[in-house]
């Protein structure tokens, strides 16, 4: 069921929140958390407000949607509220806040948080310089970027190094999940020697494989090289070669082993449901997120 306020206030909002449980049988005390989504302008809410739901639904929780609507113009508030069907195991409320109320987009948003129920704050596309340090952020115990949507990914996530704190982590870390998996799989298996160089490759735009990279750079005391190319692995021990590749389009990646048969992998892109439902199955900091940010500067650009 879908609801639009149109005009409104935090106040009526949270009255018809009220009258929907009251009429519907839609209960609070499942939830688990409480999402922010900052998707500032229109253009690609929905696909947010999609992922959102889908990740929902492995923790129910209220997803809160704030936009910028009309900068110019009088400040008003317009809602959409979202149970049932589509929003899955959450309840969806959509904000947009047109002329100044936009900037205090936290004064909104705060009389819809879950009381004792932690608050984690998801940034899909443009992230602030410092997640932590926004009005919104300051609200959260988790802070979700992405960098893969911002206008120039790989100068975001060096930002993201610079402006750290315990607590942040971006979706692009999410997606070398099974990548990094796999790797360390391969290196359990006999012999184990050390690893003497590795080489990342993938779109320049991708900003997975330069965290792919750092994490190799803060795991072992070799040269790690980045470059251009074709999305491929490759780890140099005394005696082989480990490679993980997959086409950049494709959904099989192909493992391969000097003088060992080829392993054919499922191993298609996750998407942002998928990325956001694993992000938010911890609420603490992750540190192998922050050792893999704090190692790009030893990656070598080729």
């Amino acid at each position: 069921m879908r609801l639009q306020l149109r005009n409104t206030s935090a106040v009526d909002v949270s009255k018809k929140l009220v009258e929907l449980r009251r009429t519907g049988g839609i209960v609070t005390q499942g939830r688990v958390l409480t999402l922010i989504v900052c998707a500032g302008e229109a253009r690609g809410i929905e696909a947010a407000i999609s992922a959102a739901t889908d990740a929902a639904r492995e923790h129910p929780c209220r997803v809160i949607v704030v936009g910028r609507g009309r900068a110019e113009g009088p400040s008003r508030l317009d809602a959409e509220i979202r149970v049932g069907g589509e929003a899955g195991a959450s309840e969806v409320l959509i904000l947009a806040l047109h002329g100044e109320l936009a900037d205090h987009q936290e004064s909104v948003v705060v009389p819809f948080l879950l009381p004792d129920t932690p608050v984690v704050a998801w940034w899909p596309g443009q992230a602030p310089p410092i997640p932590a340090q926004d009005p919104v952020g300051r609200l959260a115990v988790r802070r979700l970027t992405d960098t893969t949507n911002a206008l120039d990914p790989r100068t975001d996530l060096f930002s993201r190094l610079s402006g750290y704190t315990p607590g942040d982590t971006d979706l692009a870390w999410a997606r070398i999940t099974y990548w990094r998996a796999l790797l360390v799989s391969a290196l359990e298996q006999p012999p184990h020697e050390q690893i003497v160089s590795a080489h990342v490759s993938g779109l320049q735009t991708e900003p997975a494989i330069d965290l792919l990279a750092g994490w190799l750079a803060s795991r072992i005391d070799c040269p790690v090289q980045r470059a251009t190319g074709a999305l491929r692995v490759e780890l140099r021990t005394t005696s082989q070669t480990i490679a993980l590749g997959r086409p950049q389009e494709g959904r099989v990646a192909t493992l391969e082993r000097t003088d060992k048969p080829a392993s054919l992998i499922t191993l298609a892109r996750r998407d942002s449901a998928e990325c956001l439902a694993e992000e938010l199955r911890r609420l603490d900091p992750d540190v192998i997120y922050e050792a893999a940010l704090s190692a790009l500067p030893k990656v070598e650009y080729v």
